[in-house]
């Protein structure tokens, strides 16, 4: 059958080029996870974050090209500063909102498309995913290849470790290609029971990452979906650059469909196989995925930051500070930051979704921003805040440049601990050096950058009646944000 089958010529190097989907929010992650920060982007399981660490695995130039990151638009200095910290270059293009995977990948593999060919081979993957088995990892990307070489879209399916219900599923079919077998069927995440019967008849846990022809991809959208085929084909060739990036054309992406690459494609498509992957996978789904991943004491305890365990067992905690202590309690999860803490049951992903969305209403701003927030210039931490006042500790990067701003409801003071700050104050321009200030009135015109070759750190005490972030008034930007 796989004969049936047209593939397009690749190209003559063959190399694999990595299409990285780092959209998501990761609520199921939560409080560490949030909109403005998800799960893709924290240091999970040490110093380098799971986008960063899927950036590693394709980090190797015999084997793959440069990688193309599809992101939300508001994360975008996000996704540069952790490749700059990697010292990986790649192509970013910026999803004017969120439609699922379907059109995210469908546009990386246009860009890739327009670039080396519809032969080309393309390996799409999910950002939020881990897997220490680099090697393994790269020898099943090899032979997907083979497979993705005579027309079909080649899925990654993994050995089960045991019955879990919180992955979907494939059912195997017949071998088409040395180390490939035709897909029989999907299935959705099952029951408990449901899962160890899949267990026991060979099904194999289905990752969500693909490797195959673009010209197979594209194909395959103009026959299943045509509308979102069609709508994201105008949106990438109406992209434009904005300050490196490349923004798909909005009024064209908003034609697409929301929908994942399974549904659109995979559960329709003649051309899908599988490859049994061989390395370790999690998907990070879950607080008790994150504890699987950690090392545990006798009692199957884990904990990143500082923990104690008394009568307690298979228990995970997270702290960014305190100690957290755990007391005869089994199987919980307690994840305490500087503004929030959640204590669940380990494995309630579920339970903690719900719970997101309801903070949304309530409490909207724990589930949007950290106590630390990132920007493209630095970042800033909020230290303390009341009716009255705010203080928070900025840091500047070297040649980092804040917007020329001003505030209709709150007058700044600045204080420079390390570094030396220019800053404009109405017409005036002045360099402020350490242990000096300057005071913002409100209403005034004002900027403050780094001329330095060292972080600027700042302690800003905000007094007035609102702190908003909305109630920043941008009249000039480097960084081409939004005017408020």
């Amino acid at each position: 059958m796989a004969s049936e089958i047209v593939a397009f010529k690749s190209g003559s190097l063959d190399l694999i080029h990595p299409l990285i989907m780092c959209g998501g929010s990761g609520t199921r992650l939560w409080p560490s996870s949030r909109s403005n920060r998800p799960k893709q982007f924290l240091p999970l399981f040490g110093i380098l974050s799971t986008f960063q660490e899927t950036l590693r695995r394709v980090a190797e130039p015999a084997l793959f090209g440069r990688p193309v990151i599809v992101t939300n638009k508001d994360h975008r200095f996000l996704v540069a500063d952790q490749l700059e910290a990697l010292g990986i270059e790649a192509d970013v293009l910026l999803e004017p909102q969120a439609r699922d995977s379907g059109p995210a990948i469908l546009a990386g593999t246009h860009h890739i498309a327009e670039r080396f060919g519809e032969g080309a081979l393309v390996l799409a993957l999910a950002a939020d995913h881990m897997v220490r088995d680099i090697e393994g990892f790269r020898q099943a990307c090899r032979q997907a290849a083979t497979v993705a070489k005579v027309g079909l879209i080649a899925t990654f399916g993994v050995e089960p470790t045991g019955p879990a219900t919180s992955y979907g599923y494939i059912e195997p079919g017949e071998e088409i290609t040395a180390g490939g077998r035709r897909v029989a069927r999907f299935v959705e995440k099952p029951d408990a029971a449901t899962a160890e019967r899949y267990v026991a008849e060979g099904f194999l846990w289905n990752s969500g990452n693909f490797l195959f022809q673009a010209g197979v991809l594209l194909g395959e959208y103009e026959i299943h979906d045509p509308q979102t085929a069609a709508a994201v084909t105008s949106a990438v060739a109406a992209q434009h650059d904005d300050l490196g990036f490349l923004r798909l054309d909005a009024e064209a992406f908003a034609q697409a469909e929301a929908r994942s690459i399974d549904y659109a494609v995979m559960e329709r498509t003649v051309r899908a196989a599988v490859v049994v992957a061989a390395f370790d996978w999690s998907d990070v789904g879950s607080w008790s995925a994150v504890r699987d991943l950690h090392g545990q004491d006798e009692a199957g305890n884990a904990a990143r930051g500082q923990a104690a365990f008394v009568n307690a067992s298979a228990n995970f905690v997270s702290t960014d500070g305190p100690l957290v202590a755990v007391v005869g309690l089994d199987e919980v999860a307690v994840i305490a930051t500087s503004d929030a803490i959640l204590v669940a049951r380990r494995d309630d992903a579920a339970g903690v979704k719900v719970l997101v969305e309801g903070l949304k209403t309530s409490h909207a701003a724990l589930t949007q921003e950290h106590r630390q927030s990132f920007r493209p210039w630095g970042s800033y931490r909020s230290l303390d805040l009341s009716e009255r006042h705010q203080v928070k500790s900025i840091v500047v990067k070297p040649g980092g440049r804040l917007s020329l701003q001003k505030h209709h409801h709150r007058s700044e003071h600045w204080i420079v601990v390390r570094g030396t700050a220019l800053v404009t104050v109405g017409t005036e321009v002045k360099s402020v050096h350490e242990n000096e200030s300057v005071y913002i009135p409100i209403g005034a015109v004002h900027r403050m950058e780094n001329p330095g070759k060292i972080d600027l750190e700042i302690i800003e005490v905000q007094t007035g009646g609102y702190f908003g972030e909305d109630d920043i008034i941008r009249l000039e930007d480097v960084y081409n944000r939004e005017a408020s």
